[in-house]
C-alpha cells in the first residue's frame, strides 16, 4: 500500500496579520466612510445606536430610583467603552456595504448573534473586565478624596468635586485614571474586534495585532481614539440621544480604519 495512503493533509496554518502604516489622513478618510456609510444604511446604524442610548436612559433610570444619580457620571464615561463589541453589526453593514453585497437586516443580526460561538464571544469577557475595573477604581477614588460621602444630587457631587481641595485631587486622579483605562481598552479593541469578525484568529492574536496596530502608527491611531473620545462624551451630554448618530459612524469609520491598517487576508 503506497504511504501516501496513510499520510495526514498538513495542518492548515492562519494568514499572519500584516499591519500597514498609515496617516492621519487616512483617519479622516475613514471618518468620512464611517459617515457616507450611516447616510447609506440610516436604519440599520440608528437601531444599533439606540442600543446605547437607551441602555443609557435605562441606567440613569435606576439610578435615579436608588436615589444615588450621581453615579451616573462613571457610569457614563464607562458605558461608551462597550461599544466596540457591540458595534459588530456596524462593521458587518460596513463590510456588506464596501463589497456590494445587499443590506438584509436579518442577516446582519445573524452575523452578530453567531459571534457568542466565535472569538468575539470571549473578548466580551475582555471589556467587561475593563468596564468594572474602571468602576472599581472610581470607587477607590471616590472614598481615598472624599471619603464615603453620600450626594444627593449630581450638582451636590459637582459642587464638591469642583470647589474644594479633596475634589480636584480627586478629579485630577481619576481623570488620568480613566484616560489609562480607555487607552488600554481601545488599544485592545480597535483593531482586534473587527479582525475577529473578519477572520478566523485566536482572541490573543487579535489583541496582539491591535496593540501592534497602535504602536506602529501612534500618531493617526491615538488622534482617532481622541476623537472618538471627544464625539462619544460629546454625545452623552443631549441625554444620550446624541449616541443614536455618533457611536454608528464612529462603528463604520472603525471598520474602514481597519481595513487601511491591517492587510487583506491571503486565501
Amino acid at each position: 500500500m503506497d504511504a501516501k495512503e496513510h499520510s495526514s493533509p498538513a495542518p492548515q496554518r492562519t494568514p499572519a496579520i500584516h499591519i500597514r502604516r498609515i496617516s492621519l489622513a487616512d483617519v479622516g478618510a475613514a471618518l468620512a466612510a464611517g459617515l457616507r456609510d450611516f447616510g447609506r444604511a440610516p436604519l440599520i446604524g440608528l437601531f444599533f445606536g439606540s442600543i446605547y442610548a437607551v441602555g443609557g436612559i435605562v441606567i440613569w433610570l435606576l439610578l435615579v430610583v436608588f436615589h444615588e444619580p450621581w453615579w451616573i457620571l462613571p457610569v457614563a464615561v464607562g458605558f461608551p467603552l462597550l461599544g466596540p463589541f457591540v458595534a459588530a453589526g456596524l462593521y458587518d453593514t460596513s463590510r456588506r456595504l464596501s463589497l456590494g453585497e445587499p443590506l438584509r437586516f436579518g442577516e446582519i443580526l445573524k452575523v452578530v448573534l453567531a459571534q457568542r460561538q466565535r472569538q468575539v464571544g470571549w473578548m466580551a469577557f475582555v471589556v467587561l473586565f475593563i468596564f468594572w475595573m474602571w468602576l472599581y477604581q472610581f470607587r477607590m477614588l471616590l472614598a481615598v478624596f472624599l471619603g464615603f460621602k453620600s450626594f444627593s444630587s449630581i450638582e451636590a457631587f459637582l459642587t464638591v468635586v469642583l470647589t474644594t481641595p479633596e475634589g480636584a485631587g480627586f478629579l485630577i486622579a481619576g481623570t488620568l485614571v480613566g484616560a489609562a483605562i480607555s487607552f488600554m481598552l481601545f488599544c485592545a479593541t480597535v483593531v482586534a474586534i473587527p479582525l475577529l469578525l473578519d477572520r478566523e484568529v485566536d482572541l490573543v492574536t487579535a489583541i496582539m495585532a491591535s496593540f501592534k496596530a497602535v504602536l506602529e502608527n501612534p500618531a493617526p491611531m491615538i488622534g482617532f481614539g481622541l476623537i472618538v473620545a471627544l464625539l462619544s462624551f460629546a454625545a452623552l451630554v443631549p441625554l444620550f440621544l446624541g449616541l443614536l448618530v455618533v457611536l454608528p459612524v464612529l462603528g463604520y469609520a472603525t471598520w474602514h480604519l481597519y481595513t487601511r491598517v491591517v492587510d487583506p487576508a491571503v486565501s
